[in-house]
């Protein structure tokens, strides 16, 4: 009898040490995953830093070659009203009537082309650069047209007058040409649609005919 609950008494024994330690297993498991999931969390937290870390560090070196470069930007603008204003004193002396013809009209236009010059590869000197507008087409990034003007030589939209100078700093736009653009007379405009017309017609019979 007493030999059985021994035996009972080992049995439960060994039972509970048998759970005890399954139980510790478990814990020791959950731990090392809750472990894991901490160190999976801090290893994303510092992914997500060192990226945002290195997004700083390119606008902060974006930001410090616009500087660099374009940090001139708004005096650069306000110093070709000098060229302007050279241009407008040309063309006003040039329409002098009490001048005209005369030598010393001659030397002073000189003077100033000289002075526009100067100013011309100054700009150069610091990537700023003129747009080369007439006979180009009209190109809304770096023209402004002001008005139309009747060409039935030219090709329609294309610049046929500068009336203000436009400048780039080097890639960016400093302000664009104020110029004029052709059109065709209302005759020429109706058989240039005619033609456009006619033109579309033939490359649709074309199109379908090759297919």
């Amino acid at each position: 009898m007493e030999k059985d609950q021994k035996k009972e008494f080992d049995e439960n024994q060994l039972n509970n040490n048998e759970h005890d330690l399954k139980k510790e297993i478990d814990q020791k498991t959950n731990n090392e995953e809750d472990s894991n999931e901490k160190i999976r969390e801090l290893e994303d937290k510092l992914t997500r830093n060192l990226a945002e870390m290195e997004n700083q560090r390119r606008r902060f070196e974006k930001e410090k070659e616009d500087a660099f470069d374009y940090g001139g930007f708004s005096f650069a603008r306000e110093t070709l009203n000098l060229i302007d204003n050279l241009e407008r004193c040309k063309k006003s002396l040039e329409n002098d009537e009490s001048l005209k013809n005369s030598d010393a009209l001659q030397k002073i236009l000189n003077h100033l082309e000289i002075i526009n010059k100067d100013l011309i590869s100054i700009f150069k000197k610091n990537n700023i650069e003129p747009i080369i507008s007439l006979n180009k087409k009209l190109d809304p990034n770096f023209h402004q047209a002001m008005l139309e003007i009747i060409d039935d030589q030219k090709e329609t939209g294309t610049i046929i007058q500068e009336i203000q100078k436009g400048f780039m700093m080097k890639d960016r736009l400093l302000r664009p040409a104020l110029v004029g653009v052709s059109k065709k007379s209302e005759k020429n405009h109706k058989e240039e649609i005619k033609e456009n017309e006619s033109d579309k017609n033939e490359q649709n019979q074309d199109k379908s005919t090759n297919k």
